[in-house]
């Protein structure tokens, strides 16, 4: 009995984790006008950042078409719905605060609060990039449809 018990209490925990791990908060978004994607998984550090594999596993990146890869420092979940990253550049000079609010299920608004210190670049310039930019949820491919 006791056997039993120890058996259902593991697969409750380990149902409850994945639940949590699939949670609003482990997504990929992507800005197409600016063509800037937010990997992020809030849940645990499980995101490798590029050009920065040497510090490990981490809670995601900004990337994209902006100067450098900024990475998530810090983050704090207010609800559901709304989030504050706190990111900083690949050199660590410089940190942004970013809001990000779900807008409808697939479809994020991201704001750069403060004065934005994240640029892309445009030949030899450094050019600001929107305060705010619309994000919409990246949909997991699930395979080609059709006939082989």
């Amino acid at each position: 009995m006791k056997k039993r018990i120890g058996m259902w209490i593991g697969l409750a925990l380990a149902v409850a984790g994945n639940v949590a791990a699939q949670g609003p908060w482990k997504m990929n978004l992507t800005c197409e006008a600016e063509k800037i994607v937010l990997k992020m998984d809030l849940y645990e550090e499980s995101i490798t950042v590029p050009r920065m594999e040497m510090f490990g596993p981490m809670n995601g990146y900004l990337g994209g078409n902006i100067y450098g890869v900024w990475s998530i420092t810090s983050f704090d979940i207010k609800n559901d719905r709304e989030v504050t990253l706190r990111v900083s550049n690949d050199l660590g000079s410089e940190t942004q605060r970013i809001e990000l609010t779900q807008q409808t299920d697939s479809t994020w608004l991201l704001r750069f609060a403060g004065r934005n210190v994240v640029k892309r670049s445009d030949g030899k310039k450094l050019i600001k990039i929107p305060a705010e930019l619309l994000m919409k949820k990246d949909v997991e491919k699930v395979g080609k449809v059709g006939k082989d």
